[in-house]
């Protein structure tokens, strides 16, 4: 499926000011404050499929990110204990990592919560009990994939092409909502649509509001169609309309609403905010080799510009993002991994190129730290990219 890790031709933003001044009035809705005290800033790193696994997590964590959502775990390699029932396991990540104890790692706020455990499959007894199963495995939120667009997945009725069936994907959210809303939140991510046709705009409508109806704590949607996948520019101003027409404020009984969406820096966190009036921001392809997108979000929280990654940082974080992919997958799955990884951290570099096409030759640990010495180290300078 082809993905653009670059910008489409985006539509100019209509805001009602600076996004500094947003940035600064901005805050995580009561609720979902009320529900998870950390989840403590109105953005969070979304889950992407072949890129949000621990490392990505633990090291956005270090860097300021307040909640994190797991790549989408299916509900059947779940139960046949495939990917997501060790690997993906929050505690169990920090623990082998070495960051120490689970309740160390949490005195420290260093570990991987709180997090949502994503979920997609398509029969609710199977649904519902995957996600009893993340719910034993320390997950803070159960979350339901409605918004997947790969298309080997449509033949099985899984994530964005349920929104093709509405009344079967109500049947699934339900049966989550069942089988573990008594004990953490239930949350969804939905497309805005499945295409741009009318009967499928009617069927989205039906499908958020039985997400309301049923007591999800919030819904975080994508304001592109499943049809779409990841091709061109979103719709903010759907975003815009449906929060205009479904929320009376931020202290209101109406639904809590993320956006997601061409985010691709930090200022596009707090123009979604301002121009949609939603209540926190799904950052995704915009923190791919880039952590620094929180802490910068913090910095223009607090009243101060967003600060620029030094080689230094670049570095650090380089080496230890390769650490953490290494202790999770291997030192050869890691490798291939981080290819992909090196070509998005290169973009920081004073002179990305040449770092970029080094870091696609990658094929071990050993040509990983070659490339790191040769472009981030002492020779390199300690200046960021402009």
């Amino acid at each position: 499926m082809s993905v653009e890790l670059t910008p489409s031709d985006l539509p100019q933003r209509r805001l009602s000011r600076p996004v500094e001044e947003t940035a600064q009035r901005v805050a995580v809705h009561p609720r979902v404050k009320a529900l998870l005290p950390r989840f403590d800033a109105p953005f969070f790193q979304a889950g992407l499929a072949g890129y949000s696994d621990g490392a990505m997590r633990l090291i956005a964590r270090r860097h300021g990110c307040p909640f994190c959502v797991t790549e989408a775990l299916l509900d059947r390699t779940l139960l046949n204990g495939g990917k997501g029932r060790v690997r993906e396991d929050p505690d169990l990540i920090a623990s082998e990592c070495g960051l120490g104890d689970v309740d160390d790692n949490r005195a420290a706020s260093v570990d991987d919560h709180p997090i949502a455990g994503q979920v997609m499959g398509t029969h609710p007894n199977e649904m519902a009990r995957a996600s009893e199963l993340l719910l034993s495995m320390g997950y803070d939120v159960i979350d339901v994939n409605l918004a997947c667009p790969v298309k080997k997945i449509r033949t099985s009725n899984r994530g964005g092409h349920f929104l093709r069936h509405p009344d079967e994907a109500i049947a699934v959210l339900r049966a989550v909502r069942d089988a573990v809303a008594h004990a953490v939140p239930v949350t969804v991510k939905l497309r805005r649509s499945f295409d741009d046709t009318p009967a499928m705009a009617a069927a989205f409508e039906r499908i958020f509001d039985a997400v309301n109806e049923l007591g999800y704590a919030w819904s975080t949607i994508h304001c592109r169609t499943v049809e779409q996948k990841y091709l061109g520019p979103g719709r903010w101003e759907f975003l815009e309309d449906l929060v205009s027409r479904s929320c009376k404020g931020p202290g209101s009984d109406g639904p809590v609403i993320f956006g997601s969406g061409d985010i691709w820096n930090v200022r596009d966190i707090f123009a979604m905010l301002d121009q949609c009036g939603v209540h926190g921001v799904s950052v995704a392809r915009g923190c791919i080799g880039n952590p620094w997108i929180f802490r910068q979000a913090r910095e223009m929280m607090a009243g101060r510009e967003p600060s620029l990654p030094t080689i230094a940082e670049q570095r650090q974080v380089l080496l230890d993002h390769h650490e953490l992919a290494c202790v999770l997958h291997g030192e050869r799955s890691a490798g291939q991994r981080m290819r992909k990884f090196g070509i998005k951290f290169a973009a920081h570099h004073p002179n990305a190129q040449p770092v970029k096409a080094d870091f696609i030759r990658c094929q071990t640990p050993a040509e990983w730290r070659d490339v790191i010495e040769r472009h981030y180290g002492a020779g390199a300078g300690g200046g960021a990219r402009p």
